[in-house]
């Protein structure tokens, strides 16, 4: 990362329901990823950016260059001057064009030569690791083989920024790692911007990651940090872990007669405030279930729902994630006994 300013944008979009209204800085050659509900308003970001979605207000600037702007002096650059790149979900490949030529396209489309064009495509569909395809159409082309050449026909491009819309989604988990990996190597010195679903796009692609929530932005910093002190129920979600929702009282986290201790030093100096909203944070691994401990708490089971890694218990006191082998047996009406290892638990302030 060179530490000089790659992406600027404050993207306000009237929405039927709310108004997306979010900002974002992103370093030259940084990756950040951007994740949220569906709905959220993240293709509407995106989509802003590229310049395919006309802000309500607000301002974008890619290297320093204002291409957008609401306030006076207008500024509303075309897409295809912005030096932006949008790659979604489908890899959308010119029919009639072989890879090579598919490839080429931006370049030639730039004013490079035939020539140039067509060696510089076959570089890079060896660098996505389709070397000596370029002849082959895309209906010869698996799904995860047409993607690759839509990653190398962003990038023959020559863009500023690339922003990444989802392009995994529709692969299976196999092709979609060769790709994630292959998407870090080639992105090392771009400037992106990563839409996606999926916690392991987000560790594997970026350096930061911002939540976006209804339009605006929940939480923000490093990938791991975010995931690791989830600040919603969505951010909890996705990274897997546990978050019971509650308050601060005599130095721990409690709702009602439920109370849950943690020993972690930053947790009990945000548990200091009596009635500060806290939420206790912890993996679905650590929860035992029936045992004989005084950290334990009564729970009254209401609800079951299986989930990829074991089942989700909705209880009177929230709904608590556990292993399978924890989970075990547990049917609606039961009555148990939980407990968390108070070394295993850590607090989170709660937005108000």
């Amino acid at each position: 990362m060179s530490g000089s300013e790659g992406l600027r944008a404050r993207v306000v979009v009237q929405r039927e329901h709310f108004t997306v209204d979010v900002s974002l800085q992103v370093e030259t050659g940084e990756t950040v990823s951007v994740m949220g509900p569906s709905g959220a308003g993240k293709s509407t970001l995106l989509q802003a950016l590229a310049g395919l979605q006309r802000l309500d207000g607000g301002e974008i600037a890619v290297e320093g260059r204002v291409v957008d702007r609401v306030e006076a002096p207008r500024v509303q650059t075309e897409p295809m001057r912005r030096g932006v790149v949008l790659l979604g979900q489908k890899p959308r490949l010119f029919p009639h064009l072989s890879a090579r030529e598919n490839v080429a396209f931006g370049p030639r489309a730039a004013g490079a030569d035939v020539r140039r064009a067509r060696a510089g495509a076959d570089d890079w569909l060896e660098r996505v690791g389709l070397p000596g395809a370029g002849g082959r159409m895309p209906h010869e082309l698996s799904g995860g083989e047409q993607q690759r050449v839509a990653v190398a026909r962003a990038l023959a491009a020559s863009p500023l920024v690339v922003l990444l819309d989802e392009p995994l989604v529709a692969l299976d988990p196999e092709t979609a790692g060769d790709i994630r990996r292959m998407l870090r190597d080639q992105l090392v010195s771009t400037t992106t911007v990563a839409v996606t679903h999926d916690a392991a796009d987000a560790v594997a692609l970026a350096e930061r990651l911002i939540v976006v929530e209804a339009g605006r932005v929940t939480q923000s910093g490093p990938v791991r940090e975010v995931l690791a002190a989830p600040a919603s129920g969505f951010v909890a979600s996705i990274a897997g872990v546990n978050r019971l929702v509650g308050v601060a009282s005599g130095g721990a986290w409690s709702n009602g007669d439920v109370r849950v201790p943690s020993t972690d030093a930053a947790s009990q100096a945000l548990a200091a405030v009596d009635g500060a909203a806290l939420a206790a944070v912890f993996r679905p691994g650590d929860v035992r279930v029936n045992p004989a401990a005084p950290e334990s708490w009564p729970a009254v089971v209401a609800r079951i729902e299986p989930t990829l890694g074991g089942m989700r218990v909705h209880t009177d006191a929230g709904a608590v994630d556990l292993s399978l082998s924890a989970g075990s047996g547990l049917a609606p009406g039961d009555r148990l006994r939980l407990r968390i290892d108070p070394a295993l638990v850590r607090y989170v302030a709660v937005p108000v």
